[in-house]
């Protein structure tokens, strides 16, 4: 009864035993027993007395300390910055390798090998190797079917390195080359994408930000020919027009965990690191497009911690240039 898990930071009860795995600070409320393998075995009388452990220890981010864990300092980025690079060596690894006929776990074995050779600790999170229309599914972890010429190639990955993690999302097209619409749907996504890194800097409220970014995501559908005015005009409050085809959230924050601790509602503050992930996903034509970039907020802006990577229709065709 009773566990608290989140990568790296972690409660679990047996009996009267907590395991903290990690450092815990000393304090009056806890008897350090013994050391064993990494974790520190605490004893406390209830689980209650356990949360109120984890809430005096920083390492944790837990309850009150959520901040201490949302917001990263210089040398957290720094290692940030070592599993970005090995995912961007990856990225490029595969831009060579996809071509028709390529089944989707080869590509997640390029992937793989990548992260391996330069001594990432391992995945920071199943990838997502997801070609034609299984791009339009958020989670798709199957990475079996054979790349097709003419499909996209939605491709979600991102390595892990000293416990921290890295989230990268790139649609590239399998033939090497974007179609005039596939290009025309990618750079209304990429407009999104860096519609949001313009306005995601300290102070904007997050709950605001997400508002904005889904007025430019209406605006965006509606000139590649998605949405009508009168759809707009029209919808349900409850249910807007633009969630048929951009159904998901606009980024989350990053860390020890993909997907780790930290505020959605509150004014986002320096130093936070957040995902930047605006997608489009059409049933009718069979199309899937993501485009995510990783950014670390500063005093007066963020910084793109994947800038040069290729990002742009001639980016990725050149890259994929054999």
């Amino acid at each position: 009864q009773g566990k608290l898990n989140n990568r790296g930071n972690r409660l679990e009860r047996t009996g009267k035993v907590v395991r903290a795995n990690g450092m815990v600070t000393d304090g009056p409320f806890m008897e350090l027993k013994e050391a064993i393998g990494g974790y520190i075995v605490v004893t406390t009388e209830t689980i209650d007395e356990a949360v109120e452990l984890a809430k005096g220890c920083p390492v944790y981010g837990y309850g009150g300390n959520v901040e201490v864990r949302a917001i990263k300092t210089k040398e957290e980025v720094e290692v940030t910055q070592v599993a970005v690079d090995i995912t961007h060596k990856a990225f490029l690894r595969v831009c060579k390798f996809v071509e028709p006929g390529v089944m989707e776990y080869e590509i997640e074995a390029e992937i793989t090998h990548e992260f391996l050779r330069n001594r990432a600790t391992r995945h920071a999170y199943g990838a997502i190797i997801a070609s034609g229309d299984s791009a339009r599914t958020l989670h798709y972890v199957e990475n079996n079917r054979e790349c097709k010429n003419g499909e996209l190639l939605l491709m979600d990955f991102g390595a892990e390195y000293g416990n921290y993690c890295a989230d990268l999302t790139r649609t590239i097209p399998v033939n090497g080359k974007f179609s005039k619409r596939q290009k025309e749907v990618y750079n209304a996504c990429l407009n999104v994408h860096n519609f949001c890194k313009s306005i995601l800097k300290p102070g904007i409220n997050y709950a605001t930000y997400i508002d904005d970014v889904n007025k430019e995501m209406e605006k965006q559908l509606v000139g590649i020919g998605l949405i009508s005015k009168a759809d707009l005009k029209n919808q349900d409050p409850a249910n807007p027009a633009y969630r048929k085809y951009f159904y998901h959230g606009i980024g989350h924050h990053l860390g020890l965990d993909v997907h780790d601790l930290g505020t959605r509602n509150q004014p986002v503050k320096e130093g936070m690191l957040f995902t930047i992930e605006p997608g489009i996903y059409i049933e009718e034509e069979h199309i899937g497009i993501r485009i995510e970039n990783n950014f670390w907020l500063t005093k007066n802006g963020s910084k793109d911690l994947f800038k040069g990577i290729p990002i742009t229709v001639d980016e990725i065709e050149a890259a994929m240039k054999k």
